[in-house]
């Protein structure tokens, strides 16, 4: 009999009337198997026991131990083993400590290899010296050796080094005559609010525009050697830095059929000519061409408003750049420099006349004028008559 008003024995009492609940209301055949509590102590039957295939000096050995010693009995340390041992521990600290006086002596010579030569090693090695810096310090910078310059990517046929670039000046260029014997300069090299290029902080034409009609014949300005015929031009005429985010632009867009038809020479003088906007061309790359031989035909291709010859002359050897106007930058992803052009009419024969009067035919003619009259012998002075008696 359960006492009650016991507090232990009323909750005792409670839980056994719900388990008889439970029993009554399970399923028939139902059966109800208390989960089995066990104590804290592991019982024996868990317990790891050694295999019997195992030899028991493999499990006294160290996991690291190699198997071929793990079955040889241990030695003993016998007092010889401990005399050995201290031997070589002194011989060992006998040997170190002076290497490493030495070693850590500021005016100690270099240390040598104990056992002579080693292989593949320097005998003497390159002595690695700081850079040189100024009097005080570093602030002020040393003059750089023009050798160690850097070279300057601009064309795929390789630039001089930067000592060596010195363009040839415009007054030694001769040879030259005009790609189209008739017709206007419909644009001069100048400034327009409209340019592409950047010089001296202004937007600036690069070149001579000259025009005729559609289909004219265009003849090299000068004897030289072509770089270049067609839309892929722009490895040869003087961008300074990397093309390739250019390129790679113009395939993604399959945008190579709107750039002009170009053709670039070497004159073989120091410059390079230029002649953009071809409707065909009639030449091909490493061809060389003879000054007023026909290179191709006047056309509009590319960004232009009409049928003409765009004429542009510089040097791979000169020193000065121009800037490229900024929206180009954006949309093309040209680099941002390009060397420097010279005015053409500096060296088409008649180019002052061509400037003031637009029209082609009359820098012509008043060149061959200046010839003749230049060419022609002078008039013997008359010898004076004699006076009258």
């Amino acid at each position: 009999m359960i006492p009650k008003g016991v507090p232990w024995a009323n909750r005792a009492f409670d839980s056994a009337t719900q388990r008889d609940r439970r029993l009554r209301a399970a399923p028939t055949g139902a059966t109800h198997r208390p989960v089995p509590r066990h104590s804290g102590r592991r019982l024996a039957h868990a317990r790891p026991r050694p295999s019997s295939d195992v030899p028991a000096s493999l499990l006294k050995a160290h996991p690291l131990t190699p198997l071929s010693e793990r079955d040889r009995p241990r030695r003993p340390w016998t007092g010889r083993g401990r005399l050995t041992a201290v031997a070589s521990a002194a011989v060992i600290t006998v040997i170190t400590i002076p290497l490493l006086g030495a070693a850590l002596t500021p005016g100690a010579p270099q240390l040598q290899p104990l056992a002579g030569g080693v292989a593949g090693a320097v005998e003497h090695p390159a002595s690695h010296a700081p850079p040189a810096t100024g009097v005080d310090g570093g602030r002020t910078p040393v003059a750089l050796d023009g050798r160690l310059a850097p070279v300057r990517a601009t064309d795929a046929d390789g630039p001089l080094p930067f000592a060596q670039r010195v363009a040839p000046a415009v007054a030694t260029l001769t040879g030259y005559r005009w790609p189209i014997s008739k017709g206007r300069v419909s644009l001069p090299f100048k400034a327009i609010p409209g340019g592409e290029w950047i010089n001296d902080g202004r937007l600036f034409h690069d070149g001579v525009d000259m025009a005729s009609f559609c289909g004219a014949p265009v003849a090299a300005a000068h004897d030289g050697v072509v770089l270049a015929a067609g839309r892929r031009f722009d490895a040869k005429i003087g961008w300074i830095g990397d093309l390739g985010p250019y390129t790679r632009r113009l395939d993604a867009n399959h945008s190579w059929g709107n750039l002009p038809i170009v053709v670039v020479m070497d004159d073989g003088n120091g410059y390079r000519s230029i002649y953009a906007h071809f409707r065909d061309v009639t030449v091909k790359p490493g061809q060389f061409v003879k000054a007023g031989k026909l290179i191709g035909h006047e056309g509009a291709t590319g960004h232009a408003s009409g049928c003409h010859v765009h004429y542009g002359l510089f040097s791979p050897r000169e020193t000065r750049t121009f800037g490229v106007r900024a929206d180009i930058l954006r949309r093309m992803k040209l680099p941002n420099r390009i060397i420097a052009r010279i005015d053409p009419l500096l060296v088409l024969p008649g180019g002052e006349v061509a400037l003031r009067t637009r029209s082609i035919e009359k820098a012509i003619a008043a060149e061959k004028a200046a010839r003749a009259t230049a060419s022609a012998p002078s008039a013997p002075a008359s010898a004076p008559r004699p006076s009258a008696v």
